[in-house]
């Protein structure tokens, strides 16, 4: 019989309580387990995600197996630099003392995952759990069932269900029962902002940090002076990667009013050349993930005016690469985030214009910012608040292991990726180690004037 929530919850605290998983050896071992375990199923992963989500071959490798072994074998290589212990420098008024910083395990974690990229960022999360010594819950998105199938499968396999273990469900069902009768230790979320605030409530009872990670209407800027066929084919390629899917996605475009005819033009050129007149027919474009977002989807193609796309397929949960234009800010495709291989575009004139759209919707996950102009880009990144980007480029900082990623205000809170990912999983225990050969009694009352002008000198 499978244990219950609380069961397990308490299965994992006793194994955390027992010290098991604080060595290095331990912590060590159990990484390249992992790593070992995806890649004995990664034929079957790649099945499972161009299941759930129609992913190309390519995209599925690149977003969701690169990443991991990436971040596995960067975690494996420097855990032993991580997890030491680091000095920092001591007041003198505090000598004989030596100062320090040492990493050690939170406790019990919570993984939560969304159905976008359904199996790096339930697993990139975990190995910073698993790195900083940790016993980990994970909870895959139910909207993409095989590949948490499959996700289950392999963690049973490799694992102790008293160190990780999966729990599955309708998040709306299990997220209440594993959150609010439980103090986990950390919990870690990625999906909507709504119900990341669903999340915070659920665990502010229990004090129980959380990082959210969210998205939010991120735009790409093109500027007068910028590489329009560069940006066209970049905006092209991060916009429709994983059907538009993704959370750094470019939302929507601003291009100055001077170049935008130009700029649709390469951008209608460049779809084309990604994937050919019939999208529908590429082997490099995915699908929509369910019919309840597909419809959310087609819902916003009666605004602006088609420059091109637009295309259903209801049966096959296909929309074509699609670019709105005529749009205005009251529309509803301008109002949430898409989510989707739709592009709304809205000009511009001054860069004051565009510091007021993007504030219409602050705090955006990530900005693309298209210039040459040395005064542009440092106007634009000094003003407007925003997780992380890129200037000239879409949504590869995510990729990138040594920027901690995350978002700002409605787009999250924490970071993570690389030793980033250690830390916050980490409690960084501050410490202070005295000697008792020396007791000066500067501190100690009696207090006297004398006492008080040298603390004025040396505190």
């Amino acid at each position: 019989m499978k244990p219950t929530i609380t069961e397990q919850f308490e299965q994992q605290r006793s194994y955390f309580d027992s010290g098991a998983t604080r060595t290095l050896l331990f912590r060590l071992r159990q990484l390249r387990a992992l790593k070992q375990m995806v890649k004995k199923n990664e034929p079957a992963l790649m099945e499972a995600l161009y299941k759930d989500l129609g992913k190309p071959a390519f995209e599925a490798y690149t977003a969701e197996l690169a990443l991991f072994y990436d971040e596995i074998s960067r975690s494996i290589s420097h855990l032993r630099s991580w997890a030491k212990s680091r000095k920092v420098s001591t007041p003198l008024v505090f000598e004989p003392s030596k100062s320090c910083i040492q990493p050690e395990p939170k406790g019990l974690v919570l993984i939560i995952g969304p159905w976008n990229y359904p199996f790096q960022l339930l697993m990139v999360p975990l190995i910073g759990a698993m790195a900083a010594g940790n016993c980990v819950m994970l909870k895959p998105s139910e909207q993409t069932p095989h590949t948490a199938a499959l996700v289950e499968s392999m963690i049973q396999s490799a694992f102790e269900p008293c160190y990780v273990t999966v729990v599955r469900g309708p998040g709306a069902e299990v997220g209440p029962k594993l959150i609010e009768p439980h103090r986990f230790d950390h919990i870690f979320f990625t999906g909507s902002t709504a119900v990341g605030k669903e999340i915070l409530a659920m665990a502010a009872p229990h004090l129980t940090p959380v990082t959210l990670e969210l998205g939010g209407k991120s735009p790409a800027i093109v500027a007068k002076d910028a590489n329009l066929q560069v940006a066209a084919r970049r905006i092209v390629w991060g916009k429709y990667y994983n059907a538009g899917q993704t959370c750094i996605a470019p939302d929507y475009l601003l291009v100055h009013e001077a170049v935008k005819e130009a700029l649709l033009q390469h951008m209608v050129e460049a779809i084309h050349a990604f994937y050919g007149p019939y999208p529908s027919r590429s082997d490099s474009y995915g699908r929509i993930v369910n019919q309840r977002h597909f419809n959310k989807l087609t819902s916003y193609l009666t605004d602006g005016s088609l420059v091109t796309g637009g295309e259903i397929d209801p049966e096959q949960l296909y929309m074509a690469p699609t670019i709105l234009d005529d749009v205005i800010l009251e529309d509803a495709v301008m109002q949430a985030e898409i989510f989707g291989p739709i592009l709304p575009v809205i000009t511009f004139n001054d860069l004051e214009e565009v510091v007021s759209i993007v504030r219409r919707h602050r705090y955006p996950l990530a900005l693309y910012l298209f210039t040459e102009d040395r005064r542009v880009e440092e106007q634009i990144i000094d003003t407007i608040e925003f997780g992380g980007g890129c200037i000239n480029n879409c949504i590869v900082h995510v990729a990138n292991p040594h920027l901690p990623f995350g978002g700002v205000g409605n787009s999250g809170m924490g970071r993570y990726h690389g030793e980033a990912s250690f830390q916050l999983f980490s409690n960084m225990k501050a410490m202070v180690h005295s000697g008792t050969w020396l007791d000066p009694s500067l501190r100690y009352a009696p207090y006297d004037d004398e006492k008080l002008k040298l603390a004025k000198k040396f505190l």
